[in-house]
């Protein structure tokens, strides 16, 4: 019962009052018969330890969100452009300058088709935002591309979509730092020394304003990345108004810089190269589609809406710092300064080490780094999906205190972290792997999308089929395009998404084999157990642990007896003779153990003992439970070994039954000798023993 009535006399004979007691106020509401909702105080911590982490996490991440309070974290369209798509739109700060450090080695008559090839990227880009505006609106759940494939072209299709995400998230994380570090170094060379570790510090500041909410980290991004939009767009538009107005123009220079000694005859294979290079701006565009259950309702339609206002804006930018930097013979410089496309592209039109200049660096480097808020939101909530299908661990799908997927949020920072270090922060040498997941992913996904208008065929559904379709072909030639043209670097991708579709499907077979070891018939019914139990104790001497073991074995089996492992005989002997005493008519068995050794003679004993092929062992462990954090590790190892060694047997269950010293017994030997008595008989040791 749920609180108590506690009945009141009245002042007058026949008055009766009613005091109902609730206990549980405090921690929980009654919501229902036989239903309690926990409040706040029921999950609070009670030891110091704990209070004081969750002190440091209520200051770093704020206060716990209740389950109710997520539509509340839903992402209006203004926050979810700045959230969903800074990492497509941020991709224009490196994008061009990946199509130049390729053309370059064709020499400078080569640079003038950066802009054909970034022309045909627009174009590739408004193909596949489309398609993915299709995705949004038949897909509102979410998962992108994964529940496209799931629904329509089987498992291993949707776990290589999977794979190859997962992977392209990382690496959004990875190059999107490095560049924002470059941004920085071009403008203070100064603190090139330490750019790997400034990078490192930005994907800590990431992680700490993800696991703060989805809500909280839009309110964080959101200046930032329109910011920078705004002043990109003043950029593009003082650039082009110089050149097509004031007719200002300017040569590459000479010697062109990155340029090989002999120079590459200009052929289908460079455009191509450039081509694959540039095609990076794409990277992020499926993120919207991944997160449409992130918006507020019309969830299908303001992700589309919001997916057409990324693709316009990355567009007009990524075309728009080419042709300026076509126009004023800009090209990537790395010696003996580092200097970006972006920033001598800002010196152009703000001019160089003007505060414009200054201030437009920094909001690139922000929004560099801040784009990788992309992946952030996509990751974790790709991970929660994976897991809710069973093809990673479920705690993937768990939430934290402010309804993030805390452990997805870690595992990107950490793997994130790990690139940057390794690649020394350089965005050239991490762009080779990037962009050959996502068309992957692209591919398939505009293929299943193929096959669910086939199958759907509401109105409309040709024109939406001829829209997918052409996109899937494009997107699957510049698939085959970017893994040849950018191998042998490539193919580490190429390798890595095999092995992450296999360790997934691993774990999901695991679940599906523990699943069928547990399912249970609905028409069966569980009645009393008939077989026969016994209960074996292995107990190291006689304490407190040991009492609390037995009368705990003592109420559940009437079979119950203690088992001593020792090397020493005759200490066992009179072990023996003291459990007889204090603990009588509970058998107690000595196993001698010449070779000192203690599982494997207890795990061979409880063989050898068991009589009934059909009945129940249950192994009691006596555990002390130390009162402080440092004590615990000098107590209990044995008895996890013990565990740990007995997890698996067949008809066995391991229970551990914990005894944790009461107030009084601390200081026991200073007590009354009655008090002392009142004790013993408490815990069910003889005084006299």
């Amino acid at each position: 019962m749920i609180g108590g009535r506690r009945p009141l006399p009245g002042r007058r004979p026949g008055d009766r009052r009613v005091r109902i007691e609730r206990k549980h106020a405090p921690y929980f509401r009654y919501t229902g018969p036989g239903v309690l909702t926990a409040r706040p105080a029921a999950a609070a911590p009670t030891t110091g330890g704990g209070r004081a982490l969750a002190g440091i996490k209520r200051v770093f991440i704020g206060r716990p969100l209740a389950t109710e309070e997520e539509g509340e974290e839903r992402l209006t369209k203004k926050k979810a452009l700045a959230i969903f798509s800074s990492d497509a739109i941020s991709s224009s700060a490196y994008a061009t300058e990946e199509i130049l450090r390729v053309l370059v080695v064709a020499g400078a008559t080569a640079l003038f088709l950066s802009l054909e090839i970034a022309l045909a990227i627009a174009i590739l880009l408004a193909v596949v935002s489309t398609s993915y505006r299709q995705i949004a609106r038949a897909y509102p759940s979410g998962g992108g591309d994964y529940a496209v494939a799931q629904a329509n072209l089987g498992r291993l299709f949707a776990l290589i979509v999977a794979a190859s995400l997962l992977v392209d998230y990382i690496l959004t994380v990875a190059v999107s730092t490095s560049s924002a570090v470059e941004q920085i170094v071009s403008a203070a060379p100064g603190l090139e020394p330490v750019g790997i570790y400034v990078g490192v510090a930005a994907i800590g500041l990431m992680t700490l304003g993800n696991l703060r909410g989805i809500r909280e980290s839009g309110n964080i991004f959101a200046v930032p990345t329109y910011l920078f939009v705004a002043g990109a767009l003043s950029m593009i538009a003082i650039g082009v108004y110089r050149h097509v107005v004031l007719g200002e123009s300017a040569a590459p220079p000479v010697p062109l810089p990155g340029a090989p000694d002999t120079l590459e005859l200009l052929g289908v294979f460079v455009v191509l190269r450039a081509f694959a290079s540039g095609s990076v701006a794409l990277t992020g565009t499926e993120a919207i589609a991944n997160g449409v259950p992130a918006f507020q309702p019309p969830e299908s339609r303001n992700a589309a809406t919001t997916l057409t206002v990324m693709a316009v804006l990355l567009g007009t930018l990524f075309v728009g710092i080419t042709y300026v930097a076509e126009a004023f013979g800009i090209v990537p410089i790395d010696e003996p300064v580092k200097r970006t496309v972006v920033s001598q592209v800002a010196a152009v039109a703000f001019g160089a080490n003007t505060i414009g200049f200054y201030v437009f660096q920094g909001l690139t480097a922000m929004i560099l780094i801040l784009a990788a808020n992309t992946s952030y939101n996509a990751f974790p909530r790709l991970g929660a999906i994976l897991a809710q299908d069973g093809y990673m661990p479920r705690q993937f799908a768990l939430r934290g205190d402010r309804l993030a997927f805390s452990l997805g949020i870690g595992l990107l920072s950490v793997a994130a972290a790990a690139l940057v270090v390794l690649f020394g922060g350089r965005t050239h040498d991490l762009i080779p792997l990037y962009s050959v997941g996502v068309f992957i992913a692209f591919t398939i996904g505009q293929t299943g999308m193929i096959r669910h208008w086939r199958r759907v065929r509401d109105p409309g559904w040709r024109i939406r089929l001829s829209i997918n379709t052409f996109g899937a072909v494009l997107t699957a030639i510049v698939a085959v395009i970017v893994t040849t043209v950018k191998a042998p670097q490539s193919l580490v991708v190429a390798v890595i998404i095999p092995v992450l579709v296999i360790m997934m499907g691993f774990i999901h077979r695991q679940y599906s084999n523990s699943a069928e070891a547990l399912k249970v018939h609905p028409d069966q019914v569980f009645g009393p157990p008939r077989r026969r139990e016994r209960v074996v104790i292995p107990v190291p001497g006689l304490d407190r642990a040991v009492v609390q073991a037995v009368n705990f074995g003592r109420s559940i089996a009437d079979d119950v007896h203690m088992v001593h492992i020792t090397d020493d005989l005759a200490a066992g002997e009179v072990l023996r003779a003291r459990m007889a005493k204090q603990l009588p008519g509970v058998p107690f068995v000595i196993v001698e153990s010449p070779y000192r050794s203690l599982i494997r003679p207890f795990s061979s004993y409880l063989d050898v003992t068991e009589r009934d092929p059909e009945g129940l062992t249950i192994v009691i462990l006596p555990e002390y439970v130390a009162r402080h954090w440092w004590e615990r590790l000098l107590y209990n190892q044995t008895v996890r070994r013990v565990r740990e060694a007995l997890l698996g047997r067949p008809r066995t269950v391991v229970a551990n039954v914990p005894y944790r010293p009461e107030v009084e017994d601390e200081d026991y030997e200073g007590r009354p000798a009655a008090l002392k008595a009142d004790l013993d008989e408490k815990a069910g040791l003889d005084p006299e023993g």
